[in-house]
């Protein structure tokens, strides 16, 4: 699906990590499984979970353990899980079909890329290179700024770093949030149906465009009249 705003070749492209980039979900999963295994519960299945890995801490624990912040025992389990997570944060991820080729068409194209993620420094900073993503031209986590997406701050930093108008950068995202981030900031909004999107579907974010795999980018550049 391509909106009419789609008119402008991008600078710049950033990108969500996790559901966009990377498929972490396995890892994740099993960071939330290893919870439920302590408390003698068998392991959630992986389907029940991989839609809530864009969440991060909250959705996972919320679908995992059907516990909300307001739980009394919620923090020392948010805490676990992070734990478990960084102990095996890079077993079963890896970058998405698609995005290896993707990501070097960019940069033989001249176009700047980077990694906007709500995941906090503390795992994108061993994450990244492992994924072989090191080669960044700027990476913006969740912690990087006062405010997350859907706060658009952090989406604003990663174009002032890489030195491009926000209005020339596209956004990819595989929730809401990114793509209301995104437009908050100005920027021109793609939704990676290819990702985890959540429990709706990205067909109700209003996002500029919906692309179905990563190639798919490259086939929106090429429509737009240089």
């Amino acid at each position: 699906m391509l909106s009419s705003d789609l008119t402008r070749q991008p600078q710049a492209i950033l990108f969500d990590l996790d559901g966009t980039l990377a498929d972490t979900a396995p890892d994740l999963a099993q960071a939330l499984n290893r919870l439920r295994l302590e408390r003698g519960m068998e392991a959630a299945p992986y389907e029940s979970l991989r839609p809530y890995a864009s969440a991060g801490a909250r959705g996972l624990i919320r679908a995992g353990l059907g516990l909300t912040p307001e739980a009394a025992e919620y923090e020392a389990l948010r805490i676990a899980f992070l734990n478990n997570y960084e102990a095996a944060i890079a077993v079963h991820s890896r970058l998405f079909d698609g995005v290896p080729e993707l990501l070097a068409q960019l940069d033989s194209s001249g176009i700047a890329w980077g990694i906007v993620t709500n995941k906090a420094m503390r795992f994108t900073d061993p994450l990244v290179p492992l994924l072989g993503l090191g080669h960044a031209a700027c990476v913006v986590s969740g912690d990087t700024t006062p405010h997350a997406k859907p706060h658009p701050a952090p989406l604003l930093e990663a174009a002032q770093r890489l030195g491009k108008a926000p209005e020339y950068c596209w956004y990819v995202g595989d929730d809401m949030r990114d793509i209301q981030a995104g437009r908050a900031a100005g920027m021109l909004t793609i939704a990676a149906a290819w990702g985890y999107c959540g429990s709706d579907g990205p067909t109700q974010w209003n996002a500029h465009a919906i692309a179905q795999e990563p190639l798919e980018l490259l086939r929106l550049i090429s429509h737009i009249p240089s």
